[in-house]
């Protein structure tokens, strides 16, 4: 029985996700705790998330005795550059807008990718995935409105440059077909290092570190192996919505700590974002399983999902 149609690989499948998209929730509240100055933050949080990379790495390779590629060929290290950027991108985008913002272009990822896979790699989206892209786009302008209004475009606009580099990411990682389990890890250390040239002359300015290096070295490498171990359970549509839990509940914790309330249009072109990659993922699911009932029935066996 494949994981698919065996229910307790399933729930392993949910349990697993579910704490990767958990972990994943903490990484700007914690970001935002450390209250740190922008390159002494982007140091400690992306060389930590490397030093645990290369820590699970050695570890990976004495329990299977055999060497695991950090980063596969040419095309790893075109994907290493676009994780890097999007790090950089990202962290701009924390210090330079609200966290609502972030999270919510954030979400516009896997229409980036569905629109880069249609140009590069002739997978063109379904119908259903066109109207949700439509959608989302109305979402984000009235996000990005709002931060033309509030003097927070320069951050939208690296909210959504990070959204692109990582959909680049990800579609150049789906037409290689190799693991690139360990890239967007060993990437952190790209910005990382750029960072360290451009700390303030006193060094590193990090008034709580213990924040961030809890981030770097716990909850972001346990939210994106989480996350990556997902699709052995489940079916993509339903690993992606895993990544929403960030997009809900980054800004409840940022406005639990810090009084950060989201405006009213944010909120709404936020609600936007969700529903349409909710309704999308929820229809991808279920066309799956109407494929499934008829690829038994053709061939005479007994629909187990």
């Amino acid at each position: 029985m494949s994981s698919a149609n065996d229910p307790a690989l399933h729930r392993k499948g949910l349990l697993i996700t579910a704490i990767g998209g958990l972990a994943l929730s903490f990484d700007i509240p914690l970001i935002r705790s450390a209250h740190g100055e922008f390159w002494s933050m982007l140091v400690l949080r992306n060389l930590s998330v490397f030093l645990m990379a290369l820590v699970l790495w050695a570890g990976l390779n004495f329990v299977l005795r055999r060497k695991t590629v950090l980063v596969p060929g040419r095309k790893g290290l075109l994907i290493t550059l676009f994780y890097g950027v999007n790090s950089l991108t990202f962290m701009l985008a924390v210090f330079n807008t609200t966290t609502a913002n972030v999270v919510f272009i954030l979400a516009f990822t896997s229409m980036f990718a569905a629109i880069l896979s249609w140009i590069f790699l002739g997978e063109r989206p379904a119908n259903a995935t066109l109207l949700t892209m439509a959608t989302m786009v109305f979402g984000v302008i009235l996000i990005v409105h709002e931060g033309l209004a509030s003097g927070n475009l320069f951050g939208d606009a690296m909210a959504a440059c990070s959204a692109l580099m990582l959909a680049c990411a990800l579609t150049l990682s789906r037409s290689s077909g190799a693991d690139m389990g360990f890239v967007p890890l060993i990437a952190s250390a790209t910005s990382g290092i750029v960072g360290l040239f451009l700390l303030p002359e006193g060094g590193l300015v990090v008034a709580d570190p213990v924040y961030i290096l809890l981030n770097g070295l716990v909850l972001l490498p346990l939210a994106f192996w989480c996350l990556a171990t997902g699709p052995r359970y489940l079916s993509a549509p339903e690993v992606g919505m895993f990544y929403l839990v960030e997009t809900v509940l980054a800004p409840i914790w940022v406005w639990i700590v810090f009084a950060e309330t989201p405006t009213t249009q944010t909120l709404v072109g936020g609600s936007i974002l969700i529903l349409a990659l909710l309704a999308h993922s929820l229809w991808q699911m279920r066309s799956k399983v109407r494929a499934a009932k008829a690829a038994d029935s053709a061939t005479g066996l007994p629909f187990t999902g």
